[in-house]
């Protein structure tokens, strides 16, 4: 009798643990399976230039001569009608985003095609890039070639020998690398060469002032801190006493170029980043 009855009870407490080990797995949530999604921001819409404006050298803003930027096939295309373009004549041209920004990720895939535009200088043979932290296309003179920015400066391959993208070139600014004021116009990336017409990923995290950094292909390939105006160059030295004698750079415009070599864009998009 007393052997059934300690059955009994054992039985119960099993039954009894049984019953809080399968409460205690309800009442805890289920892990999530898929983190939160990065709300990327689609700055080409993949159909027209909604949000883009155009500043062309020796053209007012607004006007996109000889339709040099546009949507063709669903990418944002770089071009040079003979038409209007049987010398390339310095017309430099940058194609503005709307928006200033300051803490973000932006992310391009690019291109380069064809030959370049005739009359076109050796070192903008295949080059392009995206101006950061750049000055309000407001204040760009007529025949300005560059806004005070900081390039990151896009080069395809030419077929021989090491030629690296995602530079680091500085119109009318200067950065802070290693420590120290670095004040040469354009330093190499430590990238690979990306010869014909592969398309490239770049990525580019920025934090202000703190930190810039380019990443090709998934490799951070460069970076520095503090980006600033450079009061030697002229033009910059007037924005730097419009900002009240503010050399440092912790937002501004985002603008593609147009440097006589034929590129395309298939994403630019965006990722706010929180201020840290």
């Amino acid at each position: 009798m007393l052997s059934t009855i300690i059955k009994l009870a054992t039985s119960i407490t099993l039954c009894l643990s049984c019953s809080v080990s399968l409460f205690a797995q309800e009442a805890t949530p289920p892990a999530s399976s898929t983190p939160g999604e990065e709300k990327w921001i689609q700055l080409f819409n993949g159909k027209d230039l909604t949000g883009w404006t155009p500043k062309i050298r020796y053209h007012e803003l607004g006007e996109n001569y000889g339709n040099t930027f546009r949507v063709e096939d669903g990418l944002l295309k770089v071009v040079y009608d003979p038409a209007k373009y049987p010398e390339f004549g310095e017309k430099f041209g940058h194609l503005f985003y709307e928006k200033p920004y300051s803490n973000y990720r932006l992310r391009i895939v690019y291109r380069f095609v064809g030959d370049q535009c005739k009359g076109g200088p050796g070192w903008a043979t295949r080059n392009s890039g995206a101006m950061l932290h750049g000055e309000d296309p407001k204040t760009i003179g007529k025949d300005q070639d560059f806004p005070a920015s900081i390039e990151v400066q896009f080069l395809g391959g030419l077929g021989k020998g090491k030629r690296t993208t995602a530079n680091l070139c500085t119109p009318g600014t200067n950065v802070v690398m290693n420590g120290k004021l670095f004040t040469p116009h354009c330093t190499t990336s430590t990238s690979d060469t990306y010869d014909g017409d592969q398309w490239v990923t770049a990525e580019i995290e920025v934090r202000g002032s703190k930190l810039m950094r380019h990443v090709v292909n998934g490799k951070t390939v460069l970076e520095y801190t503090e980006p600033q105006l450079d009061e030697r160059d002229a033009h910059a030295k007037e924005l730097i006493k419009a900002r009240g004698g503010e050399k440092l750079l912790s937002s501004g415009t985002i603008s593609l170029q147009s440097e006589s070599h034929p590129v395309e864009f298939k994403t630019v998009e965006l990722l706010e980043l929180p201020a840290e």
